[in-house]
C-alpha cells in the first residue's frame, strides 16, 4: 500500500509541475523541439479524452474519472504484490493529473481542459506524463497478467507446486503411518508362530 501511495504522489507531483512550467513558458499552439523531430513540445489544451475525442463532452471524463479513482482506492487495501502496487500507483497518478486539470482549469469546474504537451512522431496524439503513466500502467498489467501474478504476488503455477509438495508429504505420512501400524501386528505374528 506504501508503494503504491508513493508512486502514484511522485507521478501526480512530476505531472502538475510539467504542466505548471510548460503553461508558464510556452503559449498555447507553441511547438519547442527537445530531440529534433523524435520528441517535441507542443502545448494544447485538450477539452477531450485520448486524440480529443469527446471534447464536447468534458464533464463526463470527469465524473468517469471520479468513478474510476474511487474504484482503484477502494481495491488498494487488497494489493500484496509489488508489482500490482507500481502498476495501481502508475494509474492512480495519472488518473488524479489528467482529474485535478479536468477539475480545476479553466473554463471551469469539471469542464476544465487537460494540458498536454508531449508530441513524438510514432503518434498522432499530443499527450502529457499523466498519459504516460496511466498507459504505462496498462503494458504493466499485461506483463503481471501474461506472468500470471495475483494481487498476492503469488503465480498458480508456484502454488500448484506447492500444493503437490502439500501432497506428498501427506502420502509420505500415511505410509509411515500404516508401516507403524503395520510393525506390532507382525511382531505378534513371529511370537505365535517361532521359526528357531
Amino acid at each position: 500500500m506504501a508503494i503504491l501511495a508513493v508512486v502514484a504522489l511522485c507521478v501526480y507531483l512530476v505531472d502538475q509541475i510539467a504542466k505548471v512550467l510548460v503553461v508558464s513558458n510556452l503559449y498555447e499552439g507553441q511547438q519547442v523541439e527537445v530531440l529534433g523531430q523524435l520528441l517535441q513540445f507542443h502545448f494544447v489544451k485538450n477539452p477531450g479524452a485520448a486524440f480529443s475525442i469527446g471534447s464536447g463532452s468534458t464533464w463526463i471524463f470527469s465524473i468517469v474519472g471520479v468513478g474510476v479513482l474511487g474504484f482503484v482506492i477502494w481495491y488498494a487495501p487488497r494489493i500484496r504484490s509489488m508489482a500490482w502496487a507500481v502498476l495501481f500507483g502508475l494509474l492512480l497518478g495519472g488518473l488524479l493529473g489528467n482529474l485535478t486539470d479536468r477539475l480545476f482549469r479553466e473554463p471551469g469546474f469539471g469542464v476544465g481542459h487537460v494540458v498536454d504537451f508531449l508530441q513524438i512522431p510514432l503518434l498522432p496524439a499530443i499527450f502529457n506524463l499523466a498519459d504516460v503513466a496511466i498507459v504505462s500502467s496498462m503494458v504493466l498489467f499485461l506483463i503481471i497478467t501474461l506472468r500470471g501474478i495475483g494481487l498476492d504476488g503469488r503465480q498458480p503455477a508456484a502454488e500448484t507446486e506447492e500444493a503437490a509438495e502439500t501432497e506428498d508429504d501427506a502420502e509420505t505420512e500415511d505410509e509411515v503411518a500404516i508401516a507403524d501400524d503395520a510393525a506390532p501386528v507382525d511382531e505378534a505374528h513371529e511370537h505365535k508362530n517361532p521359526q528357531s
